[in-house]
């Protein structure tokens, strides 16, 4: 196998990662063209490939072994051209030379800052932690994707709205970790404790319900907020928003948010259509 072929396979299994866990952005990649945009890809398969290791990795001092790693992959891509496929991929790219190191620091440093993080007290205060790692990728994302003079503040709140639902969905599994995904205040209110959000009870009902209304309102919010978003941003907002939408609506909405949305059909492919036709008359 030719050292081409070789890359294009290890970077293409990084792509498949980030597919496998938003596989509506298939749709996506039919007006982001992969062999024209290789960075718009790389940069999304970046993201989800750190959040893996701040998020996905139990053990905090494993997670942070690996964050560091990183944090030295991308502090001297500039220079060497990186070693790993997505970052040789990105650096390849003038965008990413045009970027101040800081920019590609900042989401790794907030990966780390947050792993020992603890349960929020309310959901203001979840929000405003949440949004120091996903505020630092969507400001990364927006630079790359529409230039440094762009704000990235509607892409910060839609990406740290869809991390908060998506912990949400895992609320069962994630019982036991320091940070819980719904905050102090929730879980007082309705008398919940740690064993509680394993099994299914009126109170559980109630709060899971509660937390989908603050989304739905924050989702709402974030249509009055600067900024463009990229079209990989707005399938998974897109996505997340009808998935609130529908879980208020039904019985049990951590089973409905379990079970998820449809990853394609017409509307999805509508919205990254528009999405792409916003994208290239912003970005000319």
């Amino acid at each position: 196998m030719s050292e081409d072929a070789s890359h294009h396979g290890a970077l293409q299994s990084y792509v498949d990662k980030w597919l496998s866990v938003q596989p509506q952005q298939r749709v996506a990649l039919v007006f982001v063209e992969p062999g024209k945009y290789p960075g718009h890809v790389a940069l999304a398969a970046l993201e989800q490939e750190l959040l893996s290791a701040a998020y996905g990795i139990r053990e905090p001092q494993v997670a942070a072994t690996k964050l560091n790693w990183w944090a030295e992959e991308l502090d001297s891509a500039a220079t060497s051209g990186g070693r790993h496929p997505l970052t040789r991929v990105l650096f390849d790219d003038e965008r990413a030379h045009a970027m101040p190191k800081e920019r590609w620091l900042a989401p790794v440093l907030a990966a780390m800052a947050q792993l020992e993080e603890g349960t929020a007290v309310d959901f203001a205060a979840q929000l405003n932690a949440a949004s120091a790692l996903h505020g630092a990728f969507a400001e990364l994302e927006t630079g790359w994707w529409y230039g440094e003079a762009v704000s990235s503040a509607r892409a910060t709140r839609l990406a740290t709205l869809s991390h908060l639902l998506h912990a949400l969905r895992r609320l069962q599994d994630d019982a036991e970790r320091d940070r819980l995904p719904l905050p102090m205040a929730r879980l007082a209110r309705f008398g919940l404790s740690r064993a509680s959000l394993r099994e299914r009870s009126e109170a559980r009902d109630q709060a899971i319900k509660a937390q989908l209304g603050d989304l739905q309102s924050s989702w709402a919010d974030a249509t009055r907020l600067d900024g463009p978003i990229s079209v990989f941003r707005a399938l998974e907002a897109g996505q997340g928003e009808r998935l609130v939408s529908k879980a208020l609506r039904a019985g049990e909405a951590l089973a409905v948010l379990q079970q998820g949305a449809p990853d394609g059909g017409f509307r999805t492919t509508l919205r990254a259509w528009r999405a792409a036709r916003q994208w290239q008359k912003l970005a000319g």
